[in-house]
């Protein structure tokens, strides 16, 4: 489960109970994964104009990949914080000492750093000032696939670890990861705003995810990867598409919808907006196709709304491998 703070001085709800056999994990708030090795890296993760280099080196790679997505969102860069690193590596190899993946820890047991991650922070030396607005999140995933690159995918795949992914007033971010029994990995991806949020987002605006002409998009999401599951019931869906406000500004939505380029009908999906999903924040919304989208094809989406009670919207379009 995940839930958000929305007062200026607290948290920022990243909690996400996520259990990944292949790939990502995670629910509105944290979720964790780690690794640390070599792997090749999915063809379509390395053949996009401007992506980066595989280093081999999970937590770097893992990193290197979440500021190539928000950079392509138009969000700020996230500085790498190595005190943080110290708290995403810790619970890292918790979960592989404990064959598991959450994002608490149990006072006892191997490798234990703290029970919730305020308090892994904290144990690490990353020092919150609670005088000022301050924000943090986490999330992991846990799979058979020693590359950051595709880690980090998989976590922006699921929508509620998107949503703190995609946070547009993180400032910094620590990622560990460590390689357990079989070559199984675990990365944790740990987010913060201290002293104050970052830049965001300007006043009236929101960001959308795919972005607008995007392109090889994967077609499907494998919902029940995900914990909490988005879409309960099925499994295989299309893909998420999203947008995204700053953290205590209010999105409400009034229509979102996608279509295929050239059909006469929208497709049938599952809509997450506060009002009706607990796990979807307040200044965020999705859609997930509920049957996997088509191959080399384009999609328009059109989102119509209110941003803190002012009217805002966006048509766009991607196209998926």
């Amino acid at each position: 489960m995940s839930a958000f703070a929305q007062q200026c001085k607290s948290t920022f709800p990243v909690v996400a109970l996520a259990a990944l056999l292949s790939a990502c994990g995670g629910g509105g708030g944290t979720g964790e994964k780690t690794s640390l090795s070599t792997a090749t890296p999915l063809p379509q993760l390395t053949q996009e104009p401007g992506a980066p280099g595989l280093s081999g080196n999970i937590a770097a790679d893992g990193f290197n990949w979440i500021n190539y997505r928000r950079s392509q969102v138009g969000l700020a860069s996230l500085a790498r914080n190595s005190v943080i690193d110290q708290a995403a590596l810790g619970h890292s190899e918790y979960l592989r000492l404990n064959n598991t993946v959450s994002h608490d820890q149990v006072a006892g047991k191997p490798g234990f750093t703290g029970a919730r991650l305020g308090e892994r922070l904290a144990q690490a030396g990353y020092v919150i000032n609670e005088r000022n607005s301050y924000a943090y999140g986490e999330v992991i995933a846990g799979a058979a696939n020693n590359s950051g690159f595709y880690l980090a995918e998989e976590l922006i795949t699921a929508i509620y670890h998107r949503f703190v992914i995609f946070e547009p007033v993180f400032k910094e971010i620590g990622t560990g990861a460590v390689v357990g029994a079989g070559g199984y990995s675990y990365f944790t991806a740990d987010f913060a705003a201290n002293n104050g949020f970052g830049p965001g987002l300007p006043a009236g605006q929101i960001v959308t995810y795919p972005v607008s002409g995007q392109a090889k998009v994967a077609t499907s999401f494998s919902s029940d990867n995900e914990m909490p599951d988005p879409v309960p019931n099925q499994d295989i869906v299309g893909y998420p598409i999203s947008v995204h406000a700053n953290i205590h500004s209010m999105l409400s939505v009034t229509s979102f919808t996608v279509r295929q380029r050239g059909a006469t009908s929208d497709l049938t999906v599952r809509q997450l907006k506060n009002d009706s999903d607990a796990q979807t924040p307040q200044w965020a919304a999705s859609i997930i196709p509920l049957a996997p989208l088509a191959a080399n094809t384009t999609y328009d989406v059109n989102f119509s709304g209110t941003l803190n009670g002012a009217a805002v919207s966006r048509n766009w379009s991607f196209s998926t491998r």
